[in-house]
This record gives structure tokens, C-alpha cells and sequence, in this order.
């Protein structure tokens, strides 16, 4: 199976939505965006993230940051590769704001910013990885990873960095096998009560 990726653009924002949706759950009842946007209505979140993927403010689940992997002209994946240094938080939370969303989702969330590792100016960040279930196979994951990390090379990163949960053995495992290791964990029982896993796991690789 011969895989091409490119970067995404507006014409790309259901896998997109669908990416970032699916990521966050990853086989829980609920995920992040449940929490920040305060429903599990599947549809309504899908809209929702649609918008917020066309913000004119570029946080971090903006389209730019995203690319695709295309075989025999169809789209079988994509993963989200940016910068924490330019994709803030605040930058995040403005966005929200051009949605009609204010900052009261921090509340919501508190689990999750407890676990969250700090990521420095120095890291380029992989996240929102999703592989549609027929087309999953290491190749796919290997030409969607190199080509964030070729990205990360040209924008002058030498490190790059992801964050999966603890228990994601799938994630864990493809990663792994690409070359990242583990560097830290962070465990929370407020975690582990809300989202029913453990904490948050970060892995690197050094260009």
C-alpha cells in the first residue's frame, strides 16, 4: 500500500474533527473535548470542533497543523504536529472564545491539567493522531510520524515530543517502535476517577 501525506487544508475537516474527537476518547466514554465543550453528544461535538478547527485564531487544533495520509486516492489518516511555543493555551482558550465558548471549561478539566506534562520552547509537539480501523498498519503511522518530524527539522526542532494516557498500549507501543521514549508520567486518582486510566505518559525523540 503506497502512502503519500500532505497537509491538511479546509477540505480535510471532517477527519479532522473526527481526529481530534476520537483521540481525546481513545475507548473512554468521555474525553477532553467532552469536558471543554460540556456535552457527549457526538454530533454536537463533531460541530464544534469543526468550527474550532477553522478559527481565525490558530491554536493548536487548527487545520494548518494537521496532515493527511492519502492512499490510492483516499484519506486514511491524519496527526496533528505544532508548536507549544506559538499554540498556547491562551492561544487555545481565544479560540474557544471566537466559538462562543468562555473559560469556564478550565474547571472542567481540572483532571487533565493536573497530568499534563510541561512541554518547553525548544519541543515540537505530535498530537491527535487517528488511522481509520482497515488502513491501520505501521507504515501508515511511520509516514504520518516522519513527515511531522520532517517538519519539526525544517522549523529547527531537534526534539519532539508526544503525550498519550497510561494504558494506551496501542499508542504507546507504535511510538515505541518509531523510535520515542518514555521521559515521564504523571498519576492523579482524580485522574483515574474522571477518565478512568491512570495519568498521562510523555514519550521523545531526539532529531
Amino acid at each position: 500500500m503506497a502512502i503519500t501525506v500532505r497537509k491538511a487544508s479546509e477540505a480535510d475537516i471532517d477527519i479532522i474533527a473526527n481526529a481530534l474527537l476520537e483521540s481525546s476518547r481513545f475507548g473512554k466514554k468521555i474525553g477532553l473535548f467532552d469536558l471543554v465543550f460540556n456535552t457527549s453528544e457526538n454530533d454536537t461535538l463533531l460541530r464544534y470542533l469543526k468550527h474550532l478547527a477553522l478559527t481565525m485564531t490558530k491554536s493548536y487544533c487548527h487545520f494548518s497543523n494537521f496532515f493527511i495520509a492519502v492512499s490510492d486516492g483516499l484519506t486514511v489518516g491524519t496527526i496533528c504536529g505544532y508548536e507549544p511555543r506559538i499554540a498556547t493555551h491562551e492561544i487555545f482558550s481565544k479560540a474557544l472564545e471566537e466559538i462562543g465558548f468562555d473559560e469556564t471549561y478550565h474547571e472542567r478539566i481540572a483532571a487533565y491539567l493536573l497530568c499534563e506534562g510541561e512541554v518547553d520552547n525548544k519541543t515540537f509537539v505530535l498530537d491527535f493522531m487517528l488511522v481509520k480501523p482497515e488502513y491501520k498498519s505501521i507504515d501508515v503511522f511511520k509516514e504520518l510520524i516522519g513527515k511531522s518530524m520532517l517538519t519539526a527539522r525544517l522549523k529547527g526542532y531537534r526534539k519532539v515530543q508526544t503525550s498519550i494516557e497510561i494504558g494506551s498500549v496501542e499508542n504507546e507501543m507504535i511510538y515505541k517502535k518509531l523510535g520515542f521514549v518514555v521521559i515521564d508520567e504523571k498519576r492523579s486518582e482524580y485522574y483515574k476517577e474522571q477518565f478512568d486510566r491512570p495519568g498521562i505518559m510523555r514519550l521523545q525523540m531526539i532529531l
